[in-house]
């Protein structure tokens, strides 16, 4: 499978998040008989969950809608990996055209070797209502910290959007999610850095655990109860 076929397979699980001190890039991680979750960086959206504020999300392939009011969705948080899960009843999709079967989550016990390519799909902003795609290599695993650095190049409105890869076995897989740029300015100068990507470990938990709108608000006051900082946006 090229670039183009994996590109198409993804591009109908895309979504344009947009609030009101921005947008980002998500994709669809989650769906369950009553549920749907988007996934995308925790950045992208913590000032509207912290503020109660509205969010929309915009289905790049049909080009509809859905207006999320705060008591319709639950922004399920990590800040320890900058990963947040948008959840919402599925009544909600029904003029909302995800698909019904996410693209699969990569493992969490067997992160990707270096050196193994990979691609991701976002809404930068020199164009942001173009989906953009951008390709790298893996340069590190930083296991420790539950994010790779890779060989590429992030742009603000792409955080958020996932990172995947494919082969012949298990076809294409998310295994991360754009979280920022960190450009080289050693010499004073901005010069070509690293992507960071997060890993799904946080998808995965949520997939696993939360199979209500209440569940999920439950859950998500222990976990604010044990996160008190607040994350910082990085790419936006």
């Amino acid at each position: 499978m090229n670039w183009d076929q994996i590109v198409n397979k993804v591009t109908p699980h895309i979504v344009k998040i947009e609030t009101q001190s921005g947008y980002g890039t998500g994709f669809l991680s989650y769906f369950s008989n009553m549920l749907c979750g988007v996934a995308t960086a925790m950045h992208i959206v913590a000032h509207a969950d912290e503020w109660q504020q509205p969010i929309r999300l915009r289905h790049h392939s049909s080009g509809k809608t859905v207006f999320l009011e705060v008591n319709e969705r639950v922004v399920f948080p990590s800040q320890e990996t900058d990963s947040a899960v948008i959840v919402f009843a599925k009544k909600s999709k029904s003029k909302f055209p995800l698909p019904d079967n996410p693209i699969p989550l990569f493992p969490n016990d067997s992160p990707l070797s270096i050196g193994v390519a990979v691609g991701w799909l976002g809404f930068p902003n020199v164009e942001p209502n173009e989906l953009c795609f951008f390709s790298g290599k893996i340069s590190a695993n930083l296991k420790d910290r539950k994010k790779y650095l890779i060989d590429g190049v992030a742009i603000h409105g792409v955080s958020g959007g996932p990172v995947f890869f494919s082969n012949d076995t298990d076809g294409v897989q998310i295994v991360g999610t754009v979280s920022a740029y960190q450009a080289n300015r050693a010499t004073g100068e901005t010069l070509p850095g690293l992507l960071i990507a997060q890993d799904v470990s946080h998808f995965h938990k949520v997939a696993s655990s939360i199979q209500s709108i209440e569940e999920a608000k439950k859950k998500k006051l222990e976990l604010e109860a044990t996160q008190r900082e607040p994350v910082k946006p990085v790419t936006q």
